[in-house]
């Protein structure tokens, strides 16, 4: 399983909390792309909820990631 930002911001807009088989029909119905899907179907199901992509991807980056000072524009 691997993670990319690109691929990660399929799931920003998903019904978070949500369950792996909630994620998945997400993804699906949402047209993301395959490598997405294979991802969420490679989480470990223990009926777990998640929360955010951080959940799903702890290195997902935030806004203060980003050397972008909003304040100055």
């Amino acid at each position: 399983m691997y993670w990319t930002l690109e691929l990660a911001s399929k799931l920003e807009d998903a019904p978070w909390p949500a369950t792996k088989e909630e994620l998945i029909d997400f993804a699906i119905r949402s047209g993301a792309p395959l490598e997405v899907i294979e991802n969420l179907q490679e989480l470990e199901d223990e009926g777990e909820v998640y929360e955010s992509i951080e959940d799903i991807w702890p290195d997902y980056p935030t806004k203060e990631d980003f050397f972008f000072n909003e304040d100055e524009y």
